[in-house]
């Protein structure tokens, strides 16, 4: 399988949900940041294939990748881009306690329609 191609959401600001809480991670718990990072890593290099217990789908086609260290599980969205199988966008990142919460799935459904209408104006490449 062809290496998956990584976009990163940008809001209408052209700021990056995703890097912001990255960023806040590396700040607060590295270790949970190299979990974060080794789960899109793999979605790089699976896409498609990647599976429980590193990925999962929510619904809408919004997927998880999914990272634990002790009892705090992060989460971050993302979805493939229309059309193009080894395409995929990730959307934000939180931790969670439950199940995933309604809010973050219409989150990452919302910059999916918007990265649909316009990619160039609302995606970045992936750089780690």
């Amino acid at each position: 399988m062809p290496q998956t191609t990584l976009l990163v959401y940008r809001d209408k600001s052209g700021e990056s949900p995703l890097i912001s809480w990255l960023e806040e991670l590396e700040e607060s718990d590295t270790k949970s940041l190299a979990k974060c990072l080794e789960r899109i890593l793999q979605l790089e290099r699976s896409g498609h294939e990647l599976r429980r217990p590193a990925a999962d789908i929510l619904r809408d086609k919004i997927y998880e990748l999914r990272a634990k260290r002790g009892r705090v599980y992060y989460r971050i969205l993302y979805f493939f881009c229309a059309g193009e199988r080894n395409v995929a966008c990730l959307t934000h990142g939180f931790t969670k306690e439950c199940a995933v919460p309604d809010t973050e799935i219409e989150y990452a459904i919302d910059a999916k329609e918007l990265v649909h209408n316009n990619r160039a104006r609302y995606t970045m490449e992936w750089e780690l």
